[in-house]
C-alpha cells in the first residue's frame, strides 16, 4: 500500500502540471480535489469537460497506485464519463473513486464527481487501467 505522502510526492515529481490534490487514498479508493479558477472554466462559465475527465482519470490512477504501489506504467485503457449536471463555477470539484475490481493485469473503478457542498453528482465515470507485469 502507498501512503498519501508517498503518492503526493510521486505526483508532484512526475506530473507537475496537475493542479488537483489527493486528499485521501486507500481502502480501494481515493478522493481528489480541484480548485476551480477561471482556468478551469469554459465559455458559459461552467467547469470544462476535460477538467472533469482529467480528474476522473487521476482519481482512478491514485486509487490503483494506493493499492499496488508505485507502478508508473499502469495506463488507462478506457474511460467513459457521463456529465449529469452543470458544476458550480464557484466551488471546488471533488472526485471520489472506488475500485470495483483489482486484478493482476486490469483494474476497474468508478468515480463520482461533485461540486463541493452539493450532494448530487455533476458527473460519473467508469474506467479501466492496464497494470504491467511486475
Amino acid at each position: 500500500m502507498l501512503t498519501l505522502d508517498e503518492l503526493t510526492t510521486f505526483f508532484n515529481a512526475e506530473f507537475p502540471h496537475v493542479t488537483c490534490t489527493v486528499e485521501s487514498v486507500g481502502n480501494m479508493g481515493a478522493v481528489i480535489r480541484q480548485r476551480v479558477t477561471p482556468t478551469e472554466l469554459r465559455p458559459g462559465g461552467t467547469v470544462a469537460g476535460p477538467v472533469l475527465m482529467s480528474m476522473a482519470d487521476i482519481a482512478l490512477y491514485a486509487a490503483i497506485l494506493g493499492e499496488i504501489g508505485l507502478v508508473p506504467l499502469a495506463v488507462t485503457t478506457s474511460l467513459n464519463i457521463n456529465f449529469l449536471r452543470r458544476p458550480s463555477p464557484d466551488a471546488d470539484v471533488i472526485a471520489e473513486c472506488r475500485l470495483i475490481k483489482l486484478g493482476k493485469t486490469l483494474a476497474v473503478g468508478e468515480v463520482s464527481l461533485y461540486s463541493e457542498g452539493i450532494d448530487a453528482p455533476v458527473a460519473h465515470a467508469v474506467g479501466t487501467y492496464s497494470i504491467p507485469p511486475r
